[in-house]
């Protein structure tokens, strides 16, 4: 990427932020400061997304459902893919503990995507697993196929005081089910 290329990014993103850009000579106080509340927003993103790995690569994915409130908000909002929502962060891990009952093994073990802004963050993440155990659903369970799944899923996070109070999540339901031998 050229250096024309970096700085229109970088100006790009500042306005994102709602930051004056610094202009060739920052050392005005109102350069300064518009520089230190980048500094401090770009920090605390990049926070944000080191609590992202540790919550998918080893709480999510090892079921240590009482370190969820080191990420999460007592009354965290969560968005699903289906479009229904929980309120509060033990409906959240109920929705959750399901999927690790009928694919113990399930597990997201990379970010190729990482993005951050503030009090954003955005993850995509690789999620994988086998039907291994029964599933149940309200028809009664169903017996499993044996068959692996690998899908991307993304989240996105907003953070207030260092944990999420609101977060969405996506995946294609479609593959998944097709994945696991329950679809066409």
């Amino acid at each position: 990427m050229s250096s024309r290329t970096h700085r229109g990014f970088a100006l790009s993103l500042l306005a994102a932020l709602g930051v004056a850009a610094p202009t060739a000579h920052a050392d005005t106080p109102t350069d300064a400061a518009a520089l230190a509340r980048y500094q401090t927003a770009e920090r605390i993103g990049q926070e944000h997304l080191a609590k992202f790995d540790t919550l998918d690569f080893d709480i999510y994915t090892h079921q240590k459902w009482e370190r969820f409130k080191e990420n999460h908000s007592p009354d965290i909002l969560v968005h699903y893919p289906d479009g229904h929502t929980t309120k509060g962060l033990v409906a959240h891990i109920a929705e959750l503990k399901p999927q690790f009952v009928f694919a113990p093994d399930t597990r997201i073990k990379q970010h190729p995507v990482r993005i951050q802004s503030g009090e954003w963050t955005s993850v995509v993440g690789v999620m994988e697993g086998t039907f291994s155990q029964p599933m149940q659903t309200p028809s009664g369970p169903i017996a499993p196929t044996g068959k692996t799944f690998k899908l991307f899923m993304s989240t996105v996070g907003h953070w207030q005081h260092g944990v999420m109070d609101e977060e969405y999540l996506f995946w294609d339901n479609a593959s998944f089910m097709t994945q696991i031998g329950l679809g066409k």
